[in-house]
């Protein structure tokens, strides 16, 4: 709450320092009431020096200079959570002793002195000094400070998880690191300058849209400019005195009131806010470009195993020899497994408890002996010895290959039945294991790569937001095909290489679609680098990181489904309050003009003719223009949290969601002015601000 409160002040000092003229100019519409405020102050003031009233001029002036102090609000706030980003990533930066190699032999020199192309040793308890790929060894890596996460991870050189980050430490081992960056370059300086709000740049989409609220702008102005002309000729033609309606700080306001601030004061802070929301999810966006893409996403690459599969294969199912059951099968490769640690084994000895309740060893046979899993010898098992030593019975589970070779050196063989079995399971992309019992092969271990739970649920919400799933993995095409309809995907590629992913992301774009996938090996890179959106792993080598347009800190492939409705939620939040922000416009050009003008043409004890359109019954030209101004601040200030948080994301298609954005931002846009000026136009009456 106290950290809270000092973001809090410090956005209202941060406001006022976007004061600056400068600062200003960037925001068309915002600058326009920026002017119209120093315009209302300067008359205000001379109507100060020579004696006449200046209270409303006043009003109007303080009035204006808070709808652009609240729009200045709303940027530094949404700008103060990425700075609080940034400050925490700059404090993980320490200018540490490197031990770097030069000539075969360690030089210590400082951090910041590290140069492209040193090679660094980095021992357990160091802190790896810059960006780089790890040449030689293997260590296991604290990347909390980059991550948030508190499990360590492994890396080592020559694979997929080789990239190392500047900052982070080794727990363990030696490793050998080859600096892939110049000072001030690395991973972590560039998403310190990509999370500083005020370094944002602003998107294609931005632009287009700032370019319109810019024309809009030009629009209301030569409408508010022309009532001026209006007002002359009314008056002539009618013999009225005009002048004290149709003021230069009465145009002024009109003009601010018409123009579209709503959006104009929130559209910095809705695109800051959509970097901010990535940063929450661990996820950092090289660009605005990437953020905005995201949510116009239509297809989307996913990596078979770890993402819709949960990477560790799992036993389903067990398989018997002619004369032997399936619980014999069960009760021996569950005896096998206690001593095998890996993923596959423990998953043995979960389904042989779910489907026999089967929780532990019951033999009479003699004391348990234990064999543990080993990669040389590719099994596991169990030997019983008797009181003399002697080996009464012995149980291995392991690979097929390896089953095979030692039941053969015990004179026997795989049964045929088995065989054709471990074949079957081969071919629709299982691994078989096989079971031994007293050098006999008495079953097949069925493992499969299991679809996460709950993904073709996801797949299905992709779907309903008009997008299409297409699976890559280096399965033969049977394999691919049958795990592609369990977890519900629409297209997959089949023994996918670096050239067939790249060759269908083309395509796909030929098409006019757009494209984004994840990936971590350097066999991704040309794929991450065509594709519109390119979603790194943190944990891959860094060439893919380079190559990519985002960085995963958490390395979870299925965060690209979390990414896509971020941007898309972005996307939603800036149309709806563009909608929102327009509906406002024309709703207070209706309410206001009638106001504005009802004593025009009016007779003596009676009402103009355009007060048949004051419905709102305002009471007068001064209070409808004081109202509408104050309304008009106020709703940005009220409209921040919306900005900051996003609108409610729901999967529908595009006119689904225009229908939506119209029924309730367009709707509501027309409503609110109409509520909110009466109300606020009762206690400006009922205070006596308006004399």
């Amino acid at each position: 709450m106290k950290k809270q409160t000092l973001m809090g002040k410090q956005a209202l000092i941060d406001a006022l320092k976007k004061f600056d003229p400068r600062v200003q100019m960037h925001n068309p519409v915002m600058f326009v009431t920026f002017i119209g405020a120093i315009l209302t102050t300067i008359i205000a003031g001379s109507h100060l020096l020579q004696g006449i009233s200046f209270s409303f001029e006043l009003q109007i002036s303080l009035w204006l200079w808070l709808t652009v102090y609240f729009a200045n609000i709303a940027e530094a706030v949404a700008e103060g959570h990425s700075r609080a980003q940034a400050e925490s990533l700059k404090r993980s930066r320490v200018d540490n002793v490197a031990k770097v190699l030069r000539n075969g032999k360690i030089v210590m020199l400082p951090s910041s002195q590290i140069k492209k192309g040193d090679q660094v040793v980095c021992e357990a308890g160091d802190i790896i000094p810059a960006d780089g790929e790890v040449i030689e060894g293997i260590a296991s890596v604290d990347e909390s400070a980059i991550t948030g996460e508190s499990a360590p991870v492994i890396r080592e050189s020559g694979g997929d998880r080789s990239a190392v980050t500047g900052g982070t430490r080794v727990n363990s081992d030696r490793i050998v690191v080859s600096v892939s960056v110049e000072q001030g370059e690395g991973f972590i300086d560039r998403i310190i300058s990509l999370i500083e709000g005020a370094k944002r740049q602003k998107t294609p989409n931005e632009i287009a849209l700032n370019i319109v609220l810019a024309a809009l702008t030009i629009v209301f102005l030569l409408t508010v400019t022309s009532l001026k002309f209006f007002a002359d000729f009314a008056e002539w033609s009618a013999h009225q005195d005009m002048t004290h309606v149709v003021t230069v700080p009465i145009l002024i306001a009109l003009l601010v009131c018409l123009i579209p601030t709503t959006i104009g004061g929130l559209l910095s802070a809705i695109g800051i806010a959509g970097i901010n929301k990535l940063i929450g999810k661990n996820v950092i966006s090289k660009s605005g470009r990437a953020i905005e893409a995201a949510g116009d996403i239509d297809v989307i690459l996913l990596d078979k195993t770890g993402t819709i599969t949960l990477g560790n294969r799992m036993a389903v199912a067990f398989f018997s020899a002619p004369s032997v059951s399936e619980e014999q099968v069960a009760v021996a490769a569950q005896a096998a497994s206690f001593a095998d640690e890996t993923p596959e084994g423990r998953s043995v000895v979960v389904l042989a408890k779910n489907k026999f309740n089967l929780r532990s060893i019951h033999s009479s046979e003699g004391t348990p002996t234990f064999i543990p899993f080993t990669a040389q010898t590719r099994m596991s098992g169990v030997d019983y010895i008797d009181d003399t030593g002697a080996c009464m019975s012995s149980i291995r589970k392991g690979s097929v290959e390896a089953i095979v070779g030692y039941v053969k050196t015990l004179g026997g063989n795989m049964p045929k039945e088995l065989d054709t079995v471990q074949q079957e399971i081969a071919q629709t992309g299982g691994t078989p294991l096989a079971v031994a019992e007293n050098g006999k092969v008495v079953g097949i271990i069925h493992l499969k790569d299991m679809v996460k739970g709950g993904i073709k649920e996801r797949f299905a919400h992709l779907r309903k937001m008009g997008i299409r799933t297409v699976m890559i993995t280096g399965d033969n095409p049977l394999t691919a095909a049958a795990i592609a309809a369990e977890a519900g995907v629409d297209d997959f590629i089949a023994e996918a290489t670096p050239e067939s992913k790249l060759a269908r992301i083309r395509h796909e774009q030929s098409e006019g679609h757009l494209v984004a996938m994840t990936g971590d090996g350097t066999n991704d890179a040309p794929a991450l680098a065509q594709a519109d959106v390119g979603v790194t792993m943190n944990t891959g080598t860094q060439a893919a990181r380079e190559a990519g347009n985002m960085v995963d800190l958490d390395s979870n492939p299925t965060k690209l489904i979390e990414i896509v409705e971020t941007g898309k939620q972005i996307l939603m939040t800036r149309g709806a309050l563009t909608t929102f922000s327009i509906a406002n416009d024309v709703a207070k050009y209706f309410a206001i003009i009638p106001a504005l003008f009802s004593v025009l043409y009016a007779t003596q004890g009676t009402q103009g003719p355009l007060w048949v359109l004051n419905v709102m019954r305002l009471a007068t030209p001064q209070s409808a223009i004081l109202s509408a101004v104050i309304f008009n601040a106020l709703i940005i200030i009220a409209l921040v949290p919306l900005a900051l948080r996003g609108v409610t994301y729901r999967p529908q298609s595009a006119s689904a969601l225009v229908r939506r954005n119209l029924l309730i931002y367009g709707a509501g846009g027309l409503v609110a002015p109409f509520i909110g000026i009466k109300l606020i136009d009762l206690l400006v009456a009922s205070m006596g601000l308006i004399r």
